[in-house]
């Protein structure tokens, strides 16, 4: 064995991963075109002929590099989580937390983790709309200074399935169907629903399928959950079980399926955009990591299996602690290099972390790796510059398709003298370590017991939703299931599902989608195992709703509107941080009633109530008469009310709402009922800041038609 190399002096701390991408960026400014080689070329529109009218030329290199590249810079799209959208930034803890973990960059406050995160949804392939109905993934590359850490989780806290053996199946099962590869990146279709009633256990994720969940506003409001139990392990080798929470600043908020709908065909590429732009604007969306800590010997203790994916731990029972913050501040450079060529691995844990036999995690740790030799082209993947840790690597490993690094030892193994024992192994204290943990048992294809409750979490997220949140809910439900073919396949998933979950919910969905529902006294399969009967943190209406950052709001003018009124409202609702847009006729200026103008950035044609968070209408008799004889401008005011979204409408434009269709009453003075703010008279004092709470509660569901009786 040769003799162990003292180590050097300590080297100068890794650069930012901004620094470290900065040698790959093409700067291509004042730049010549020239080929792969770096051969100046000074014709790119005409391939080399014999003769004018003759055959395209072996010899013409340039055309076969240009045609050879194109027709091969496509990679397979991702499995699942194909579309996406990611953004850099930096974590930062609070406070250390070395009582639970080693892991640096929970442990050093001073410490700016760089990260890169990317959300996507799960079902649709690369050219699907951002707003169907859907889950929604949310991961997180930390460059840590210990190596890279990947937390990959999804804005829901449980999953569709118990054992990843049964993954293939579950996406199989949600994808297109294979027949005629129909409907792309939807849910709603016979061979979902025929696997859903099929397999019980999939009941709890699908009643957070169905919610309004899966519809998010952006994904600036957008919770997001490590699924899995983990293990946080301090440097004294003690463990503790943890699960992760990221926290939206702005507060969880969702659209409304009809809305969600039109998006789609609107902007398909609404959430890239918001989140493209509003970073770019410099309003970065930031989350709070959050951890529910348990200790490692209480698996059992909450009346289910803390290994078993497809429940959650109520925040009643254990409370989230809100430990750092996430901060996203930079676009990518490039869309394929980074958000496309980024590769997750749920394998890639630092010192102070580790894994748990969740069966579903254990079945990530495999698939997550082995995907990406197939997506990326072989197993240098992580040599990718978006891949690339920002601290040394330093191994044996050799050779492969994309090979970067150019290794200069004679020795590539281990144990070896002719590179003086380099590289050396690390100190345990430092180095990542496998949890010691006893392991025994018979070789087995079963289930544990503890894993046998499938309905009771089911029935808990039902049970913490607010009125309007489990009208939405049944109403997504009936929607699906009105989209399958097959009545035997409806009549499982009532019978055999829902009625598990909630009776009178089942009840609903049977009638409207055609089936007999449930008999009478008909008891759950499986008898809940927990006291907790309403878990109110899984309740949007109680995320927080106390601003207005962002939000984006639609004024809606034609010549003669009350130009000064604007220009206050307008003041009040950027101060708190909104961003508001003029929608005209055109894009060519409006005049005021009072000498001054308005240069529009969207049209009626070209712009939408759907796009933004809520409409304002200001007075001037000329231009409401204007707005009133445009479909598309009362269409706005329509749609925003259906949507229950803020409404502000000053002086004439009240009448805009009898233009819409709705007659109501309206007190003197300033009147704010039903979240719609309107003046008899133009602006007047309150006015702005009384439309400013209407838009930070995000909805006004008392507007929506009470439910059946």
């Amino acid at each position: 064995m040769p003799p162990r190399k003292t180590p050097s002096k300590p080297k100068p701390p890794p650069p930012s991963k901004n620094e470290q991408l900065e040698p790959y960026r093409m700067h291509q400014e004042d730049t010549v075109l020239t080929t792969d080689q770096g051969i100046p070329i000074s014709e790119t529109d005409n391939s080399l002929k014999a003769g004018l009218r003759g055959p395209t030329l072996l010899e013409d290199f340039h055309f076969r590099e240009k045609m050879m590249r194109f027709d091969h810079e496509r990679i397979p799209e991702r499995a699942v989580h194909a579309r996406g959208a990611g953004a850099h930034g930096y974590f930062q803890v609070y406070e250390s937390l070395e009582r639970y973990t080693q892991a640096r960059f929970l442990t050093d406050p001073s410490l700016k983790t760089p990260v890169f995160v990317r959300f996507s949804t799960v079902g649709g392939s690369r050219g699907s709309a951002d707003t169907v109905r859907d889950v929604r993934g949310f991961a997180t590359k930390f460059y840590t200074p210990e190596g890279n850490y990947d937390l990959v989780g999804n804005n829901m806290p449980v999953f569709f399935i118990q054992d990843g053996i049964k993954f293939p199946d579950f996406v199989h099962a949600v994808k297109p169907e294979p027949h005629n590869e129909i409907p792309q990146a939807s849910s709603a279709h016979d061979s979902l629903w025929d696997f859903v009633s099929l397999v019980p256990e999939t009941a709890h994720m699908v009643m957070w399928l169905m919610s309004d969940r899966a519809i998010p506003r952006s994904f600036r409001h957008m919770e997001g959950f490590g699924v899995h139990t983990y293990r946080l392990v301090n440097a004294k080798g003690k463990a503790t079980l943890v699960k992760f929470h990221w926290k939206p600043v702005l507060g969880t908020h969702s659209l409304v399926w009809d809305e969600a709908q039109k998006v789609s065909g609107k902007d398909p590429d609404f959430h890239r955009r918001d989140l493209w732009d509003t970073i770019e604007s410099g309003n970065f969306p930031e989350y709070e990591l959050g951890l529910q800590l348990i200790p490692e010997g209480d698996e059992l203790k909450y009346g289910f299996d803390l290994l078993d994916a497809t429940k959650l731990l109520p925040e009643e029972l254990v409370p989230v602690q809100k430990v750092g913050k996430l901060v996203l501040d930079r676009n990518p450079d490039n869309f394929f290099a980074e958000t496309e060529q980024v590769a997750f691995c749920v394998s890639n844990v630092v010192p102070g972390i580790d894994f748990t036999n969740d069966p579903l995690l254990q079945a990530r740790l495999f698939s997550y790796l082995d995907t990406q030799l197939t997506r990326l082209g072989g197993p240098n993947f992580a040599e990718l510059p978006i891949n690339k840790p920002v601290c040394p690597v330093n191994n044996h490993q050799q050779d492969g398709f994309g090979r970067q690094s150019i290794n200069t030892s004679r020795a590539n193994y281990h144990p070896n003298s002719l590179g003086g024992g380099c590289p050396m192994l690390a100190n345990p204290k430092s180095a990542f370590v496998h949890r010691q943990e006893r392991v025994e048992g018979h070789k087995i294809r079963a289930r544990s017991g503890s894993f046998a409750d499938h309905f009771s979490q089911a029935t808990l997220f039902y049970n913490s939703l607010s009125q309007p949140e489990r009208e939405h809910l049944v109403a997504a439900l009936e929607f699906e299931l009105g989209k399958v073919e097959r009545e035997e396949i409806r009549e499982r998933v009532v019978n055999k599902v829902l009625v598990n979950i909630d009776r009178d919910m089942a009840v609903r969905v049977a009638n409207a989608v055609g089936v007999a529902p449930p008999k009478l006294g008909k008891q759950p399969e499986s008898k809940p195992v927990s006291k907790l009967t309403a878990s109110p943190a899984l309740s949007q209406l109680n995320t927080p709703h106390d601003s207005i950052m962002t939000r984006k709001v639609a004024v809606l003018v034609a010549d003669g509107f009350a130009g000064r009124e604007l220009s206050q409202v307008r003041k009040t609702l950027e101060g708190l941080g909104a961003i508001v847009e003029v929608v005209g006729p055109t894009l060519g200026p409006v005049a005021s009633a009072d000498g001054g103008e308005e240069k529009p950035v969207k049209t009626y044609l070209t712009a939408s109530s759907v796009l933004y968070d809520a409409v304002y209408v200001p007075g001037g008799e000329r231009s409401v008469a204007t707005l009133k004889k445009v479909p598309l401008a009362v269409d706005f005011v329509r749609e925003a009310y259906v949507h229950c979204k803020a409404l502000a409408l000053s002086g004439a434009a009240t009448s805009m709402l009898d233009a819409a269709g709705f007659s109501t009453p309206m007190a003197k003075g300033l009147d704010d009922a039903l979240g719609v703010i309107r003046s008899a008279k133009n602006e007047t004092r309150g006015f702005g800041q009384m439309f400013a709470k209407a838009i930070a509660a995000h909805r006004h569901w008392a507007r929506e038609a009470p439910p059946p009786a």
